[in-house]
């Protein structure tokens, strides 16, 4: 996240629930602008990544990770913010 972007959320977690609801809710309804095709071209990606996901690991090329390590680290990632 940009210094820009750090700035305005500091900003914005300082108004009331309601007003940071509609400042949230605004740059989230223009994603839901964009063309039809790209939303049918990032499920066809992902369906993609999920199969070769499936393969690497089904084919034991991937075993995976523990899920008390992810949770570690992506707890550990959000304290860091």
């Amino acid at each position: 996240m940009t210094s820009r972007a750090q700035e305005l959320l500091r900003e914005a977690l300082t108004l009331p629930a309601e007003e940071r609801a509609d400042v949230a809710a605004e740059p989230l309804a223009g994603l839901d602008e964009a063309p039809a095709g790209d939303a049918a071209e990032v499920e066809t990606a992902w369906a993609r990544e999920i199969e070769r996901r499936a393969r690497r690991v089904m084919s034991g090329e991937s075993a995976g990770e523990p899920w008390e390590d992810v949770r570690a680290r992506v707890l550990q990632r959000l304290t860091e913010r």
